[in-house]
């Protein structure tokens, strides 16, 4: 099982997802709705890529800081133990237009997403950054981020 697939699991209590794609699975069929994973590799790609919405991991943790969070996503990038976040202060950091939307994209609501998020970007942050610092080139466009999204998925 992938990393992905394994966070998931524990965010939504255990339900496995079904493989697909080369290892992006699909939610769709666990009668929540939830879309399937690869739309939520690309809702996160917006919000690390180079080319996302948010300027990339770069300007994603100029987010955190602006929002006096810069430590919290600091210790994601840095090595040793991620510090948690609440839905409501990932929310606070992205703002209500940037959840709604990626929920949209999902087809679900945000009050779904938010407790998935808080649970995967620390972990997805954490393992794109396995060098402990902002890589400076950043992470790369979508096409780039997804296939190291993709990559992180078959690994588990």
């Amino acid at each position: 099982m992938g990393l992905l697939d394994s966070v998931l699991g524990q965010v939504l209590g255990g339900a496995q997802p079904q493989a697909q794609d080369g290892g992006i699975g699909s939610l769709g069929g666990m009668g929540g709705g939830l879309g399937d994973l690869g739309g939520l590799a690309g809702a996160l790609g917006g919000l690390l890529a180079n080319n996302g919405e948010q300027g990339g991991l770069g300007g994603l943790v100029s987010k955190f800081e602006q929002a006096g969070m810069g430590d919290v996503i600091g210790s994601w990038v840095g090595k040793g133990e991620n510090a948690p976040i609440s839905g409501g202060q990932l929310q606070d950091v992205l703002g209500s237009d940037v959840i709604s939307s990626i929920a949209q994209k999902l087809g679900i609501n945000a009050s779904t997403l938010l407790p998935m998020l808080a649970t995967l970007l620390p972990t997805l942050i954490d393992q794109l950054t396995p060098k402990g610092q902002v890589p400076a080139e950043g992470l790369g466009n979508q096409d780039d981020l997804l296939a190291s999204l993709s990559g992180l998925l078959q690994k588990g």
